[in-house]
């Protein structure tokens, strides 16, 4: 379960998607996110789907690894549609005692299943094709308004992509932690939920330790490499709208416009 995990992973690639400013697939994230809580049918979702098919493909994200993504909230995946198939009122198809069957709840809960799924899918999508330090940067100049009210915005910015990138680091750590316990005559699988409760206390002590010493290295390292937050920092590398960005800025305007036009109608 734990390899499923992908969220904070980076693919390094040179497509279009990669190449993007930061700051628009920021931008073009959320709007997706807002968009996929306006759409109500089949055809506003199909446009949404069909857009997220096309970035996939031009990033060339392998789609084994975007279905492997979802695995992790499989069972909120499915504990959302139980939630919403039988305690949905209207027109009841089946009833059994407390628990019944309408055709509203079988159509909420397709759209909602389907909902979270390409929210996943969405947000999976940014860490995927972004590097930390672009995330950093991107999230600083859409936070740089902020800085008026005298809020942290870089600080604020560098622990978001530092909590994003270490994610998969800790999840390898865990990994090997598991694999030393039960190369000790660990047993994680059988008892009972307490039990199993308590098999975990040998993995969280070393993982958390781990945690903090990693986060002490790092800490280390930035300040050898003379890191004073934002003061006085400069960019290798300069954050420009180009012509791809444009092109997917108006291609995102058309496809969401329009899933939320035909939301409005029920379509």
């Amino acid at each position: 379960m734990l390899k499923d995990i992908t969220i904070g992973q980076y693919f390094p690639g040179e497509t279009a998607v990669h190449r993007l400013d930061p700051r628009v697939k920021i931008v073009l994230t959320v709007a997706m996110i807002v968009t996929l809580f306006l759409a109500a049918g089949p055809v506003s979702y199909a446009l949404i789907i069909g857009f997220l098919c096309l970035e996939i493909a031009i990033s060339r994200i392998s789609p084994k690894m975007i279905v492997r993504g979802l695995k992790p909230v499989l069972f909120i995946i499915v504990f959302t549609a139980v939630l919403n198939l039988f305690y949905t009122p209207g027109d009841y198809i089946w009833q059994w005692g407390f628990l019944h069957i309408s055709r509203q709840g079988i159509k909420i809960a397709f759209f909602m299943v389907l909902r979270l799924m390409l929210l996943i899918i969405a947000t999976s999508m940014l860490t995927y094709t972004t590097s930390p330090i672009q995330l950093t940067d991107g999230l600083e100049r859409l936070l740089a308004p902020l800085k008026k009210l005298h809020a942290p915005v870089h600080e604020l910015s560098m622990m978001m992509s530092i909590a994003l990138r270490f994610i998969p680091t800790l999840i390898e750590e865990t990994e090997k932690i598991i694999s030393a316990q039960k190369a000790r005559g660990a047993d994680f699988d059988s008892g009972n939920i307490i039990q199993r409760a308590r098999a975990m206390i040998p993995i969280l002590v070393p993982l958390f330790i781990s945690a903090f010493r990693r986060a002490d290295e790092l800490a280390t390292a930035m300040e050898c490499r003379l890191y004073r937050g934002d003061v006085g920092r400069t960019r290798m590398k300069q954050l420009k709208i180009e012509r791809v960005d444009i092109c997917a800025i108006l291609l995102s305007i058309a496809v969401f416009g329009g899933a939320i036009a035909l939301g409005r109608f029920g379509l």
